[in-house]
């Protein structure tokens, strides 16, 4: 069984997501008050502004969804949608150093007047290249 700490949820977030560290803390520390001692939680929960981190760590994929249907006494389906913690995943992206995607930096030594037409020019090539891993 994988325990998941704070500090471990707050590296992946880092990692994974390109912010701080002490923005990710205080997301990770959301995501495990919400989650308390379990690994899922009913999505009812969340209000619709914390639901987008949800999103966000489900494309990162440390959360899935899933959902459960239940046939009530007249004869309805009732569906119940969760958020499950994919802590082998966390656990992971947690070690993971060195490989985080990193948020658009503007380097100090460069104008700071640079045109709409030549942003892309300062970018860097790796900007262009996607840290995601297919498969």
């Amino acid at each position: 069984m994988t325990i998941i700490t704070l500090d471990d949820l707050s590296k992946a977030i880092a990692h994974r997501v390109g912010i701080d560290i002490e923005e990710a803390r205080r997301d990770a520390g959301f995501v495990m008050d919400i989650f308390g001692f379990d690994d899922r939680v009913i999505d009812n929960v969340l209000d619709p502004e914390d639901r987008q981190l949800f999103y966000i760590l489900e494309e990162e994929g440390m959360l899935t969804t899933e959902r459960e249907e239940t046939t009530l006494y007249d004869g309805r389906e009732w569906r119940t949608h969760y958020w499950r913690l994919k802590k082998d995943t966390i656990s992971r992206y947690s070690k993971e150093i060195g490989t985080e995607r990193s948020a658009l930096i503007v380097d100090k030594k460069q104008p700071k007047n640079i045109s709409d037409d030549d942003i892309y020019g300062t970018m860097d090539d790796e900007m262009w290249v996607t840290t995601r891993k297919i498969g």
